[in-house]
């Protein structure tokens, strides 16, 4: 314990995010971590989904298996099942991913069959809260498991004061400050909604009343215009800008 908080010192006499996320990246890294995942950010507006909290972005620095973000399993834990919004709904601090999908429930063997493509057996968070909705969080994962619970509550302690750091230091730009929404027609933001809510393009047509083609062009009109790689980043993006 004592030898983890002195070592912790130089992250915390960082002046900026990026270097005090830098030095605790490395602090944790040298104890034997195979992922590391640093946010400092603004609340969503309105109910918290996958997407708007994917949106929210204020990624300092992510440190995963090459080739793991951006991937299919990425995209799975991200988008289409992600337990951790409940700590975050709960205000929780510090937990286990396994303490919001447990190892031996069957429901999240997909979940962990999808870290496990980035080395992680178990992960640690730590979250820290400020004030106007600002969060600062950290993710530290391990490919054999969490480390023993002494060690544990070691780690969760200076992960802590590091997002409590970071809390400090975030600019408001690194912390999800509005843009303007781009200038969708409404068929394309009705469509876009639809897609939020999971509908095919089959179903969205006969919802609205469209050819599938239709709802095809008018959605990737408004994945054009919100600059989004694909329909989930559309729809994440247009989440982040309280559209949805």
């Amino acid at each position: 314990m004592q030898q983890w908080m002195a070592d912790l010192m130089p992250v915390l006499a960082a002046s900026e995010p990026a270097a005090a996320t830098a030095r605790f990246r490395d602090h944790v890294f040298a104890r034997g971590v195979t992922y590391f995942q640093a946010r400092a950010y603004t609340r969503p507006v309105g109910r918290l989904t996958s997407q708007r909290h994917y949106a929210a972005g204020g990624v300092i620095e992510r440190r995963a298996v090459p080739g793991w973000e951006g991937s299919g399993a990425f995209n799975f834990i991200c988008f289409d099942k992600n337990p951790l919004l409940r700590p975050i709904r709960e205000g929780r601090t510090r937990y286990r991913f396994s303490d919001y999908a447990p190892h031996r429930d069957r429901r999240f063997g997909d979940y962990w069959e999808a870290l496990s493509e980035a080395r992680i057996g178990e992960a640690l968070c730590a979250t820290s809260y400020g004030p106007a909705g600002r969060i600062a969080s950290v993710h530290i994962g391990f490919a054999e498991g969490a480390p023993p619970p002494e060690c544990a509550r070691t780690v969760h302690r200076a992960a802590l004061l590091f997002t409590d750091h970071l809390i400090d230091l975030a600019p408001a730009e690194a912390q999800g400050a509005e843009d303007t929404p781009p200038a969708l027609t409404s068929r394309e933001a009705d469509c876009l909604a639809y897609v939020a809510e999971g509908k095919t393009d089959w179903e969205i047509a006969v919802i609205l009343s469209l050819s599938e083609a239709t709802v095809r062009f008018h959605i990737d009109n408004a994945r054009a215009k919100l600059d989004a790689a694909t329909r989930a980043h559309a729809v994440a993006k247009w989440a982040s800008l309280g559209q949805l």
